[in-house]
């Protein structure tokens, strides 16, 4: 799959949401030419995500996993960037509840190789990244594994996390507000988010910053809650002056070079 642009992501989550998708509508809404829009859609055709029919395109069949898959090609060496600079916080001979999330993933890769750790998760994706890493132990959350991300989500979820008191929690979120919501599309993923929080002594939020121009309807918490914020951009006077007030620790990553863990 090639790497697709943010609007071409936009365009196939309303398809997921109505099936279908007209060329002046999304015009309109994007502002941007007819003929820009039906060359996303040309893109997006070409790659099978969808099928195009007179002035617009319908949702192939098949694409159930699209949403996600989207989200890995977008902000890629961002994400890579924030995954490093996150392992970076966290040392060896340590446990770690890690959730849902494109970015986690990243930092479950930067974490492989480390020693005496334990990861507590519902990201299937998580599991595969570190399972049969040397010192690495893996527990897996039970639950209903949710086809479209491979997230395990629901009350035996949060049930099972509850069990559990850990040194850090590596979160993502799916869209930041301005007053520093952090705010997420399932309610069911947001309560596991919430239960991860609520057990770790210490919080790392990752998250590009793509995320402070979305929005989504669920609250999962509030950036005072976090111990980190590691991101790829500044944070806005108004989000880093909420940080400060509550002794939230933000990083951000240098596109120039990549940290080194210090234990």
């Amino acid at each position: 799959m090639d790497i697709i642009s943010p609007r071409q992501t936009d365009i196939m989550n309303m398809l997921r949401q109505d099936g279908r998708v007209g060329v002046e509508e999304l015009a309109e809404l994007f502002k941007v030419s007819p003929q820009t829009i039906r060359k996303d859609l040309n893109e997006l055709g070409d790659q099978d995500l969808l099928q195009r029919v007179h002035g617009g395109a319908v949702l192939s069949s098949g694409v159930k996993n699209f949403e996600y898959e989207a989200r890995r090609l977008l902000a890629v060496e961002e994400k890579r960037r924030i995954g490093v600079l996150a392992a970076s916080l966290i040392p060896d001979n340590c446990t770690l509840l890690i959730n849902i999330g494109t970015t986690t993933e990243q930092v479950a890769i930067a974490l492989r190789g480390r020693e005496g750790m334990l990861a507590i998760t519902n990201n299937i994706n998580v599991v595969n990244l570190l399972s049969g890493t040397p010192n690495f132990e893996v527990i897996v959350a039970g639950g209903v594994v949710r086809p479209t991300d491979g997230g395990v989500v629901g009350e035996a979820t949060v049930d099972f996390i509850k069990q559990f008191k850990v040194d850090y929690a590596v979160i993502g979120t799916s869209a930041i507000d301005e007053d520093g919501s952090l705010l997420d599309y399932d309610y069911r993923e947001v309560k596991v988010a919430q239960a991860i929080i609520e057990n770790a002594r210490q919080t790392i939020l990752v998250a590009d910053s793509m995320k402070l121009e979305r929005s989504a309807p669920v609250r999962i918490g509030h950036l005072s809650q976090m111990d980190f914020v590691v991101t790829d951009q500044p944070l806005p006077r108004k989000l880093k002056n909420l940080c400060d007030e509550h002794d939230v620790i933000v990083k951000v990553t240098d596109k120039t070079s990549l940290p080194r863990h210090t234990p």
